[in-house]
């Protein structure tokens, strides 16, 4: 009995140390964390952006370095490290001791997400410059549009960029205030990657497709010159997409009045005939000259509040009227697309907005409705190469866009 009582209890004292055995915990293991070609779990951390009134010697300073080290610093990097490309908003991260005394051994300026500069103070004081590697990928998104450009390709993962490349590739042809819920389109481009994983924004575009009055509008890059970097867009025959005119004044707003020679004035309270659109907007929306002129008139009536006339050649003019503020001259040259004023409500309006008028050949017409000239149209001479180039992209575009529009409708 005594020996089967001691093989219990000699079991029982085993099984209990076992356990407490198996109760230690494990220690966690600290993530190794690498950047700017550095261990960053050796140094103490700090990230922090450019204020008003820093200098690197003044960040310098405020770390335990002694009195004399940030004057031998900047004296060392100085020819290297150009300390006047220091600028407010720009972020730095300094690499410091992980001891009590937190000594700065590292300063990393970042230029910008893709390069930045690197002050070592470990040993001997030294300066480079250092570019994170950049790959490109190409990508198709399609979809409807629900809601504005910018939500609609935010909902299929792209960002803004695309949309600004967008409207002003298809400002010519597109009125972007006038695409419906539901009308569909398709865009193939490449985005950039830094150290290939941050996406760093739009590099190009490769095709796209707008369904626009029930027909789709495509865009192809092209550039006559084989020798030159300028594209031009052309649809899937070969025309141009830019216009002599952009099919409006300002990029995003609202059409709250259309060309009519009768209609109700809602300050004047009198049927009378209003010979221009209004576009509505935020009060300080830029106004942009729709083609390329010189200023004919900018001023002030009761009427026409705030306004700018643009002359554009023997037959075409352009007014702009209700500025909050007027950005050029009378005899100043404008180009197409530039900001000639702010959108506001002076003289007789009721609310923020730009009314946009047209005259051809002195009379005053509706903009919306003229079949306004193309610019500089395809040499025949490179048609053929054109139409070779794009056949490839547009059924490549074509056949993604079908898969994800059917997708997206299951």
């Amino acid at each position: 009995m005594k020996n089967i009582f001691s093989i219990l209890l000699i079991a029982l004292v085993l099984f209990s140390c076992n356990k407490k055995e198996k109760e230690v915990p494990k220690q966690k293991i600290e993530p190794i964390v690498k950047d700017f070609g550095f261990v960053l779990n050796s140094f103490d951390v700090v990230r922090d952006t450019i204020k008003n009134g820093d200098t690197f010697g003044s960040i310098l300073e405020k770390q335990n370095l002694g009195i004399n080290k940030p004057f031998e610093v900047i004296e060392k990097v100085k020819d290297s490290f150009d300390l006047k490309m220091i600028k407010k908003g720009n972020s730095f991260v300094l690499l410091r001791s992980k001891d009590s005394q937190k000594k700065l051994q590292i300063f990393v300026y970042q230029i910008d997400r893709a390069s930045y500069y690197v002050v070592d103070l470990r040993n001997s004081i030294s300066v480079t410059k250092k570019i994170r590697p950049i790959t490109y990928r190409e990508r198709t998104i399609a979809g409807a549009l629900n809601g504005s450009l910018y939500e609609s390709l935010n909902k299929e993962g792209a960002n803004d960029v695309l949309a600004g490349k967008l409207t002003k590739i298809y400002a010519w042809s597109i009125d972007f205030f006038k695409l419906q819920k539901g009308d569909k389109f398709g865009v193939t481009f490449t985005e950039r990657f830094i150290d290939d994983t941050i996406n760093d924004g739009v590099d190009s575009l490769k095709a796209a497709f707008f369904e626009y009055r029930g027909k789709k509008i495509y865009a192809f890059p092209f550039a006559q010159n084989p020798n030159s970097k300028n594209l031009d867009y052309f649809d899937e025959e070969g025309k141009a997409l830019k216009s002599f005119f952009l099919k409006a004044p300002l990029k995003f707003a609202n059409i709250t009045s259309h060309y009519s020679q009768n209609r109700f004035h809602p300050v004047q309270m009198i049927w009378k005939a209003h010979k221009g659109t209004d576009y509505a907007a935020p009060t300080g929306t830029p106004i942009m000259t729709t083609a390329t002129g010189i200023v004919e008139q900018a001023g002030f009536t009761a009427g026409n509040g705030n306004f700018v006339k643009v002359k554009h050649d023997r037959t075409y003019s352009t007014q702009y009227l209700h500025m909050s503020k007027i950005l050029v001259k009378r005899g100043q040259h404008v180009t197409q697309g530039e900001v000639i004023g702010k959108v506001g409500s002076t003289g007789l309006a009721t609310g923020p907005h730009v009314c946009y008028r047209f005259w051809k050949n002195g009379e005053q017409v509706d903009a919306l409705k003229l079949q306004l000239p193309h610019s500089e149209t395809m040499d025949k001479k490179n048609l053929s190469r054109f139409l070779a180039q794009s056949k490839l992209l547009k059924q490549n575009l074509d056949n993604i866009a079908a898969s994800k529009l059917k997708n997206n409708s299951n």
